[in-house]
């Protein structure tokens, strides 16, 4: 099968761009000096974070597993080198916030001690299940800027996977890590979408790449060889050509739903850098503990890529290529359309970095101030997704969260092409970015909220039900000891409610007897009775003498 004729369709809106990558491809890919400590933030991916099964002091082994994963979405973290646990703290992390997180530093020994491990030579005896295990088990992620774990995307469930695409479209300028680890690890490559073609037991294979990589094209062809099985496609050079719904289309024709997933379409895509790590992974049981980095911008002397270590301090790698931090204005971890600035040098490198963009003072400029806006629809005529930037940030700004989603907000890639071309410098991303995170804080307040509701009622419930079941209980109670009433057989045949009624017949004669008032002149002898007449007789006269006056 040709490789050169393959028919493409072309996405709506995008860039061209000046790639800048010249300055970074012309050198072989080096691995970065090992450092004196490593601090691994616990979370280097989308989802949960993972937990720490080390403790401080503890020694540690290469490829040691010393975080778990936490949850159905997470990934565990594995020491990169040997050493000893120095810290589980707080530190400074790359992220848009510049706040701290939890990480785990270890001091490194300099032995490159491993951890005993072992790999599949034939990863076709083992079913799908087994090789989504062993790639969840070695923290692979995405390695396109996305980080979500891999073993995920390789669980299709039971819809069908038609194609399977790894995407080697490297569109952010400045960025050549991709590009260099096609050129020189083409065959890790290509093992590994075999290895995620048996788990998907996918039909077709393709890989896109732009036309302005042409060694890397080369380098996958030739390791393809006689593989025709697997289509390699150049596609035009156009940013965001690497976006995963762009990508897609320009391979497929087909388009991912709003709101929607590639498997919706039987799609799934992945990064040419998780194929090589899954690659490593199975076949020779390493899990994932570093990738290659693009150090590049007018404040780097020596403009390269370096395969590091996760956990290196970025102003030690920075130091690698003779920068001096002095000399730097700006440094961005991604590239210059969607990456982010980094406030602390002292950050580590994660699973996510892909990029260092360091620029000289002497070329810092600060942006222009925003202008209102014009309604001149550029940003709408260069937007991927085709959405309409001008409503988004309408609503956005007003924040009129209800009406963002109506203009499909959650289908912005961010890729910054509204931003860029727009004249009235309105940092329009940065809105919507500021829109999505309000949303999913109003979305994780009403779901505690519903917690906290539900909780409430089932107290409610529980309360009532208790209630209920103590006033039975009396109910029952007082029925067994009903005297009256009672039914005479059952009394009869019971011996102990014959002698509480017995009691009872007792205690209701006695208290009657307690009303007779006791009369000792009845039934006298006709004696008795004479000697008492004669007595009140005497009483009679003695008691009219008294009354009668003295003479």
């Amino acid at each position: 099968m040709s490789h050169e004729t393959t028919k493409t369709w072309a996405f709506p809106g995008g860039l061209h761009l000046d790639d800048h990558k010249s300055i970074s491809n012309t050198h072989h890919v080096t691995r970065a000096e090992l450092p004196r400590q490593l601090v691994l933030p616990l979370s280097q991916h989308i989802g949960n974070a993972a937990i720490a099964c080390v403790a401080v002091g503890d020694p540690v082994l290469k490829g040691q597993r010393i975080a778990k994963g936490d949850g159905y979405v997470s990934a565990p973290v594995h020491a990169p080198t040997s050493g000893t646990v120095t810290a589980i703290d707080e530190q400074p992390v790359p992220h848009p916030s510049g706040l701290h997180a939890p990480c785990i530093t270890i001091r490194v020994d300099g032995k490159e001690e491993w951890i005993e491990h072992s790999g599949c030579e034939d990863y076709r005896t083992l079913d799908a299940s087994e090789l989504r295990n062993k790639i969840r088990e070695a923290g692979i992620v995405g390695l396109g800027g996305a980080g979500f774990p891999s073993y995920i995307k390789l669980n299709p469930g039971t819809s069908a996977v038609e194609t399977l695409v790894l995407n080697g479209a490297e569109c952010e300028p400045y960025i050549t890590c991709d590009d260099m680890l096609m050129r020189e690890r083409a065959g890790e490559i290509i093992q590994g979408m075999r290895i995620m073609q048996h788990a998907l037991q996918a039909r077709h294979c393709l890989i896109g790449i732009e036309d302005n990589k042409i060694e890397a094209f080369a380098a996958l062809r030739e390791a393809l060889a006689e593989n025709d099985d697997i289509q390699l496609v150049r596609i035009p050079t156009r940013y965001p050509a690497g976006g995963e719904k762009q990508l897609i289309y320009t391979l497929t024709g087909k388009q991912v739903p709003s709101h929607g997933l590639p498997l919706d379409i039987g799609v799934v895509c992945h990064n040419v850098g998780t194929a090589a790590a899954i690659y490593r992974a199975i076949v020779h049981g390493e899990p994932l503990l570093s990738r290659i980095i693009t150090l590049t911008g007018s404040g780097i002397p020596q403009p390269r890529n370096l395969d590091v270590l996760f956990g290196t301090a970025m102003c030690e790698l920075l130091e690698q290529v003779h920068a001096k931090a002095g000399d730097i204005g700006k440094l961005i971890m991604g590239g210059p359309m969607m990456g982010f600035e980094i406030t602390d040098s002292h950050a580590p490198v994660i699973k996510t970095s892909n990029c260092l963009l360091a620029e000289h003072r002497r070329d810092l400029v600060q942006p222009p101030a925003a202008m209102p806006c014009i309604r001149c629809g550029d940003c709408a005529t260069v937007c991927p997704a085709l959405l309409l930037p001008q409503q988004l940030f309408w609503y956005a700004q007003a924040r009129e969260f209800d009406r963002v989603q109506d203009y499909h907000l959650f289908d912005c890639i961010e890729c910054g092409c509204c931003s860029y071309v727009c004249p009235s410098h309105i940092p329009l991303v940065q809105y919507y970015r500021f829109a999505k995170t309000e949303i999913w804080q109003q979305e994780r307040d009403k779901q505690k909220s519903d917690a906290a509701r539900q909780r409430h009622e089932f107290r409610l419930e529980r309360l009532e039900r208790e209630k209920q079941e103590k006033k039975q209980r009396h109910a029952r109670k007082a029925e067994a000891l009903k005297p009256a009433g009672a039914d005479k057989g059952d009394i009869k045949n019971d011996p102990k409610k014959a002698a509480i009624m017995a009691a009872l017949e007792r205690a209701q004669q006695k208290k009657q007897q307690s009303h007779i008032q006791p009369k000792n002149v009845d039934h006298l002898t006709e004696a008795q009775q004479r000697e008492i007449d004669e007595v009140n007789a005497r009483r009679a006269a003695a008691h009219k003498q008294d009354q009668e006056p003295s003479s």
